[in-house]
């Protein structure tokens, strides 16, 4: 990634925390875009991957098959306490150096998939509780290199689905996402007019 990874993360966490900081217990229940997530189970989702890269950018062993329930007291706090964690395991310079010894792919991509996650999640997020979401244009920026690189492999294994051909504009533009960002989620199988829940 041309930009320093913690860098671009410090960019986007925020407004992913200002999305979970504005999601209310009842709205936990509602649908997302990822068709297999209530709200609920994508925070749950999102919380396990800024927590599991913190060890990604240390290079140690992490257990994706245990799926704990993050979202007991206090949950907005320690989801932004647990994305100032992922930032600074990512500031340390050997994080982005070399390949990672959990995945076949440089330690830089692997930093990249935060990224991903945090933005592509924080819009899921978002849409699903009627909320705004802007993410950080640098991010995006470097996201769309990052997709294209990782989309063949990403689609045999399930974790995008097919592209979605870009929609025709929304009849409420003022909800519809920035153009770079609707290629962003065309090509992790979104569809970017995905309405707000009612």
């Amino acid at each position: 990634m041309s930009t320093q990874t913690s860098e671009l993360l410090a960019a986007a966490a925020p407004r992913t925390v200002d999305v979970v900081r504005g999601i209310s217990d009842d709205q936990l229940d509602r649908p997302t875009p990822c068709s297999d997530y209530l709200v609920r189970d994508l925070l749950n989702h999102l919380f396990q991957v800024v927590v599991n890269f913190q060890d990604l950018a240390q290079k140690r062993q992490v257990e994706w098959a245990e799926k704990p329930d993050h979202l007991g007291d206090g949950w907005r706090d320690r989801f932004e306490v647990e994305t100032g964690r992922l930032i600074a395991a990512w500031s340390d310079p050997s994080s982005v150096e070399g390949m990672s010894p959990r995945m076949p792919m440089p330690q830089s991509v692997i930093g990249g998939m935060a990224l991903l996650d945090l933005t592509v999640h924080g819009w899921d997020l978002a849409v699903a509780t009627g909320q705004p979401y802007h993410p950080a244009p640098e991010a995006v920026a470097e996201l769309h290199t990052l997709v294209e690189q990782l989309g063949p492999t990403a689609r045999k294994m399930g974790v995008f689905a097919d592209p979605v051909a870009h929609p025709a504009p929304t009849p409420t533009p003022d909800l519809a996402p920035p153009l770079d960002l609707a290629y962003l989620l065309t090509q992790t199988g979104r569809t970017p007019t995905w309405p707000t829940t009612p």
